[in-house]
C-alpha cells in the first residue's frame, strides 16, 4: 500500500464506498486516521519552513488568505499550526478522509470502540 498520505487517503475513501462490513470499515478508518495525522504533520512542517522567512504581517496575511484563524497575541507556532490546519482541511486528501468518516458512520463505525463509549 502507498505510504504517501494523500494517495493513501484517496484510495481508502474510494475503497470505502463499496463497503458495508463494519470491521473492514473500522480498519480503513484507523489506517485513514494515521494517514490524516501524517498528512497534517507534513503540511505543518512545510508551512513552518515557509513561515520562517515571513514577517508577522506576511504570516497574518497568509492566514487571512487561507481562512485560517488569526488573533492578536497568537504565537508564531500557533499561527503556523492554524494555517497548516486550514491548508490541510482544504486539501483533497483531508476531504477524502471526511468522506471515509461519513461512510463509516453510516454503519455505526467510528475511531472509538463501543467499549470506550
Amino acid at each position: 500500500m502507498d505510504t504517501n498520505p494523500t494517495t493513501l487517503l484517496l484510495n481508502l475513501a474510494a475503497r470505502a464506498q463499496d463497503l458495508s462490513d463494519r470491521d473492514a470499515l473500522q480498519d480503513l478508518l484507523a489506517t485513514g486516521h494515521r494517514a490524516w495525522c501524517e498528512g497534517v504533520a507534513d503540511v505543518r512542517y512545510g508551512i513552518g519552513r515557509e513561515a520562517a522567512g515571513l514577517s508577522d504581517v506576511q504570516l497574518a496575511e497568509r492566514c487571512a488568505a487561507a481562512g485560517a484563524p488569526w488573533e492578536e497575541g497568537m504565537t508564531r507556532s500557533e499561527t503556523v499550526s492554524a494555517l497548516a490546519f486550514a491548508t490541510w482541511e482544504a486539501a483533497p486528501a483531508a476531504m477524502a478522509y471526511t468522506e471515509l468518516e461519513e461512510r463509516a458512520a453510516l454503519f455505526g463505525v467510528c475511531l472509538l470502540g463501543e467499549e470506550l463509549l
